[in-house]
């Protein structure tokens, strides 16, 4: 048998500020040519393991090690960062960090440079690399102009031109639009053919990342390994669920339906397994969920009418857009990265104006009004939460709005103290931010909107990045708000389950123009808009019709109200979160630290 390129013995890691190792007792190996899928609840460990990969453990993030572990049978401490990458290659989640060249060929061209290749073999190099993941026509392009997936294959690019043994990819689905996440998926596939590279794939949605066989998905939880299967073998037994990792939906909507599924079915793809043994089950269970009758609400509270914009003359980003927002409603706008989303919620803050068409608000024209008298009714959640973040503290931050507009300090007080109990911050309201999580700061920014007391809050990509328990508490406290408040939620989003899961209306934007406005189990059933779009069919879809339901969104539909009438969402536990809390408290311990000295500095 082949000696393991990576092995991993009685491994423990622990940061130098925590007081419990991140990682204990890990015992590894994977084989040359392999392709592994990490999955995990944050703070399980991930990315721990992944920094002990590629060099950044130990040498830019300092802790104790325990056990041995290494890389091609060489000790990673002693091949030093540089050393190790040249064995490892890192595709971060956010490949704009990653980018150093000023165009294409430059960026993918730079591991050459700094090993004094010759210009000639140089540019042969990265001609053939750019070939093989497709870029060869962007070679002259600024990586700043490119598309998310363009993106995406710039750095893989830029990575395989060393000619490294391992690829790591660290959450590689994060920021791009299903179809463009599909094309990924088939990329990294393909590169672990043509290469023979051994390929270690980080990621949250599992579902998404099983479109192409993997050879063995690694569960880490706790700091340790709880499960090492085949994909067929996992997704049979309750370890995902145990652990707060979402499954796939088909598999999700046969155990609804009170199916066991085994692995000689090839659970692994819907497209190819065999779901005749849990067919007749499925359908009764089909017949017997009824759908409530639709409530109509009819206040429209957002008016967008024949909108049009361009950057530039000629160039139109948008055209003739129109639809009509209730009061109380959740809804998504969803399409490929590009399409326009982000700018129509830029046009809708004011932000910018439209070439043509208008906005309107409650009846009334908002054109007269300026981004700060906007900024009082519509309110923008970005999606990075430290792109809004510009005081020290939480009361300071979620009152800066209201200061700045002039609000007795009473009155702040007492609607800041308010809001904070709502978004479940009132506890810390004394803490520095620096010692929140990456959820409790995105909760920061949605009580700072919240404060100003907004008829609609537009949420730019609520759950990018987050684990389905982070996802889940996240969107349960919109929903709750939502419920509580009437306030009317907008989400731009690329997240399908999210659509589905939480909002009745999809807004599809497709180059520029408004697809369609229909309930989001039309949209992922429908094959012509999904892929117009660069959407992903749900595998709902697939499992409707091997099962011969006529009308797939008709199953979509059961599975949704089917969910949300049993309180569990896609197979999540609640007993789990206190084992989740658990999990954040030793990272939580290092960040307090690390807050408490950085306020201090401050002082």
């Amino acid at each position: 048998m082949a000696e393991p390129i990576i092995h991993f013995k009685d491994f423990s890691f622990k940061y130098r500020a925590q007081v419990e190792p991140t990682l204990h007792d890990i015992n590894l190996d994977i084989y040359p040519g392999e392709k592994i899928l990490i999955v995990g609840p944050s703070g399980s460990g991930k990315s721990t393991l992944a920094h002990c990969l590629n060099g950044l453990v130990p040498f830019a993030f300092k802790g104790d090690i325990k056990g041995e572990y290494s890389i091609k049978g060489q000790t990673p401490s002693k091949l030093g960062i540089f050393g190790l990458s040249k064995m490892v290659g890192t595709v971060l989640q956010d490949t704009d960090g990653q980018f150093i060249g000023l165009t294409v060929a430059e960026d993918i061209a730079f591991a050459l440079e700094n090993d004094r290749v010759e210009q000639q073999e140089m540019f042969e190099k990265v001609d053939k690399v750019a070939e093989l993941v497709s870029v060869k026509d962007l070679l002259d392009h600024a990586p700043g102009e490119l598309s998310g997936g363009q993106k995406q294959r710039v750095a893989i690019g830029g990575v395989m031109v060393d000619d490294v043994d391992i690829m790591l990819f660290d959450e590689p689905l994060a920021n791009l639009d299903p179809a463009t996440g599909k094309t990924a998926i088939e990329l990294i596939d393909e590169i672990k053919k043509s290469q023979n590279a051994t390929i270690i794939i980080i990621e949250h949605r599992l579902e998404d990342a099983l479109y192409k066989d993997v050879d063995r998905i690694l569960v880490i939880s706790e700091g340790t390994i709880a499960a090492d299967m085949t994909p067929d073998e996992l997704l049979c037994r309750d370890v995902l669920q145990s652990k707060g990792i979402r499954e796939p939906l088909y598999l999700t909507a046969l155990k609804h339906a009170g199916c066991e599924v085994k692995p000689e079915s090839h659970p692994q793809h819907i497209e190819t397994m065999d779901v005749e043994p849990y067919k007749a089950k499925l359908l009764e269970w089909f017949s017997e969920v009824e759908l409530p009758r639709k409530k109509v609400d009819t206040e429209p509270i957002l008016e967008v009418r024949e909108l049009d914009f361009a950057y530039t003359p000629g160039k139109q980003i948008l055209q003739n857009i129109n639809f009509t927002v209730n009061r109380g409603e959740m809804i998504s706008i969803v399409g490929k990265n590009g399409a326009g989303k982000s700018t129509l919620s830029n046009l809708i803050c004011g932000f910018i104006n439209p070439s043509k068409g208008d906005i309107f608000l409650k009846g009334s024209s908002i054109a007269p009004l300026s981004v700060k008298e906007r900024g009082e009714k519509i309110g923008l959640v970005m999606q990075n939460p430290n792109q809004m973040i510009s005081k020290a503290m939480i009361f300071e931050e979620v009152a800066l709005g209201l200061a700045v507009r002039g609000v007795p300090e009473e009155e702040i007080k007492e609607r800041v103290n308010e809001t904070l109990k709502i978004c479940g911050l009132y506890p810390f309201r004394n803490w520095p931010i620096s010692a929140l999580s990456f959820g409790q700061k995105k909760r920061v920014t949605i009580a700072s909107i919240l404060v100003m007391n907004p008829d609609i809050i537009i949420l730019d990509e609520p759950t990018a990045g987050q684990d389905y328990r982070h996802y889940t508490e996240i969107m349960e406290f919109l929903k709750e708000i939502n419920e509580k408040s009437g306030i009317t939620i907008i989400m731009i989003t690329h997240d399908m389950h999210l659509m589905l899961e939480y909002t009745d209306r999809a807004i599809v934007i497709a180059d520029g123009e408004l697809l369609t406005d229909d309930t989001p189990a039309n949209v992922l059933t429908d094959v012509a808009v999904t892929e117009k779009a660069f959407l992903k069919k749900t595998s709902l879809y697939d499992l409707a019709v091997k099962c011969g339901i006529q009308n797939p969104s008709e199953l979509v539909e059961r599975f949704i109200y089917f969910e949300r009438q049993n309180g569990e969402r896609f197979g999540l536990m609640r007993e789990n979160d206190k084992q989740a809390e658990s999990m954040d408290k030793n990272n939580e311990q290092a960040n307090k630290a690390e807050a408490k000295d950085q306020y201090k500095e401050g002082e």
